[in-house]
């Protein structure tokens, strides 16, 4: 079971890890620029929102904002974290153990061939950590495909370095 302690830290490494990320990024010569980067940014940060408006009971079709540049991108991406830390601090141990219906269920069912088993608000929220882990991947191997140097970001080298908070960088839009 996923538990509020393990969650608050899995998502104050996942804003370090972004910012770290990030960073990087916008220091590299095409890494503003380049599409593919750009292009997995955005699906992680859709979809840390997607699952911040099924928690707190908003509109599925609400159309999502988009961006020409990337430091818009990183700016909307930042302001997640204010707001998923706020909703999660409201959580008990009780309301993370109760079933998560998602809306997108039917995609879902669609791919896998029958109905999703029941899932809780914790299971989603750790979700959302994992994820971002994955694409960050994805954005570190092509951002060292096109010459950059990615960051270390994993949660044990947060560890290691005394849990340090995000340092988003400041950038004009």
């Amino acid at each position: 079971m996923v538990n509020k302690d393990l969650l608050a830290d899995l998502y104050r490494h996942m804003e370090w890890a972004d910012a770290k990320v990030w960073t990087a990024v916008l220091a590299a010569d095409d890494g503003p620029s380049d599409a593919k980067i750009r292009g997995y940014f955005y699906h992680l940060h859709m979809v840390q929102r997607a699952f911040l408006r099924t928690w707190r009971g908003e509109p599925r079709d609400t159309p999502y904002p988009t961006f020409d540049k990337a430091p818009a991108l990183m700016l909307w991406g930042q302001t997640y974290f204010g707001e998923a830390s706020e909703h999660l601090g409201t959580l008990n141990e009780a309301k993370l153990s109760e079933p998560m219906p998602l809306p997108w269920a039917s995609m879902v069912a669609e791919m896998l061939g029958h109905a999703p088993e029941v899932t809780t608000i914790g299971d989603t929220a750790l979700q959302v950590a994992l994820h971002s882990t994955y694409h960050r991947g994805q954005i570190n191997a092509r951002l060292r495909e096109i010459g950059g140097e990615p960051p270390l970001v994993d949660y044990i080298a947060w560890i290691w370095l005394g849990r340090p908070v995000a340092n988003w960088p400041s950038i004009p839009v």
